[in-house]
């Protein structure tokens, strides 16, 4: 049985990039696909947020100006919904994409009744292009939606299977949490999101669950009972 009626996913843009670091990795996506439908069919209200680093990370270019660079970062991120989304289509399911800003007629426009509009559908609502505003993250983005969406937790699907007291690439003995608060992270500098989607989430209590996307279905466990990764609870 599900523990949550409405869940917003994250995903980088690495990770649906597989080995190949940039672009995209099909075999991956559908497998990210097939893991959503799975929640969509027992009833589960799935939101996404996809980072835009498989093109395009700004805040590594000294060349151009920051606004722009995050403008850049926002249009990746349109990218990669509409690419996933397709990917979703293909597996069954019903999609659309929502942008704070016009995109012509490839996304709608964000606002609450819309998406829940959709979700009430049964649809797979894309949150694409961030906040819209430069200087904050695609974490931002997916926290700010969490909360005005009203979901009951944000699932956070990254390289590494949790949060650990240390970065396990480089320290093998680095231990990793089962459960943490957000507060606790945030005094211990563990970097589990950018600052200000810590405050946020502390803010508005909005949990998280952290885990490894490559673990086999590991979406499906995080909603389910064989979670294997860390509980930030807030």
């Amino acid at each position: 049985m599900n523990r949550y009626k409405r869940v917003l996913l994250k995903l980088s843009g690495e990770a649906l990039a597989g080995d190949k670091k940039t672009g995209f990795d099909e075999a991956t996506c559908i497998k990210v696909a097939n893991q959503v439908k799975q929640l969509v069919d027992s009833g589960v209200e799935v939101g996404i947020v996809i980072g835009g680093g498989n093109f395009w990370r700004g805040r590594t270019s000294e060349t151009i100006d920051r606004t722009k660079a995050d403008q850049i970062g926002m249009l990746a991120t349109v990218m990669n919904c509409i690419y996933v989304s397709e990917i979703f289509r293909y597996v069954g399911m019903n999609t659309q994409i929502l942008t704070p800003f016009e995109c012509g007629s490839m996304t709608k426009l964000f606002s609450k009744d819309r998406a829940n509009k959709y979700f009430k559908k049964g649809k797979v609502v894309f949150l694409a292009g961030g906040t819209g505003h430069p200087y904050f993250s695609t974490d931002t983005g997916v926290v700010l939606r969490a909360v005005e969406l009203d979901a009951d937790i944000i699932l956070m699907a990254k390289a590494v299977d949790g949060v650990y007291d240390s970065d396990p690439r480089k320290n093998k003995d680095a231990k990793k949490f089962d459960e943490i608060s957000m507060q606790e992270a945030l005094d211990r500098k563990l970097a589990v999101m950018d600052l200000s989607a810590t405050v946020l989430c502390l803010e508005n209590k909005m949990p998280m669950l952290v885990f490894a996307l490559e673990e086999e279905n590991s979406i499906v466990n995080a909603v389910g009972s064989k979670f294997n990764g860390t509980k930030v609870i807030v």
